[in-house]
């Protein structure tokens, strides 16, 4: 009775696919947050606060920033239903310059600059 009780309150956690390690349970890693788009080369105060303290927090999919902290230690960006816990994917996307703008839509405040 005591086990089927602990059962029911139980806290589902989730498997996370690390590009580099593949699938490991989700307390392997930190989440930086939801990935946000960094302000243009002069922004107003209501631009910076808005990339400082604003998120889209949406009920769906989301691009989020996660960290292997026991693992590999790479930075890397999941789309993840927040409504499910479910991973559709992962990956580490490409470092600014090669190929996309400074002024991508992969920066995160406190988090890796790519």
């Amino acid at each position: 009775m005591v086990q089927d009780a602990i059962a029911e309150n139980a806290i589902m956690s989730f498997l996370l696919a690390c590009p580099s390690c593949g699938p490991r349970d989700v307390n392997e890693f930190r989440f930086q947050g939801e990935v946000t788009r960094r302000p243009g080369p002069e922004p107003s105060l209501r631009d910076l606060s808005d990339y400082v303290y604003f998120r889209d927090n949406v009920a769906g999919v989301q691009r989020e920033w996660w960290y292997h902290r026991t693992g590999c230690g790479v930075w890397f960006v999941a789309e993840r239903d927040t409504r499910t816990n479910e991973v559709l994917r992962t990956e580490i996307p490409p470092p600014v310059g090669a190929g996309r703008a400074a002024s991508s839509d992969a920066t995160v405040p406190g988090g890796p600059t790519v």
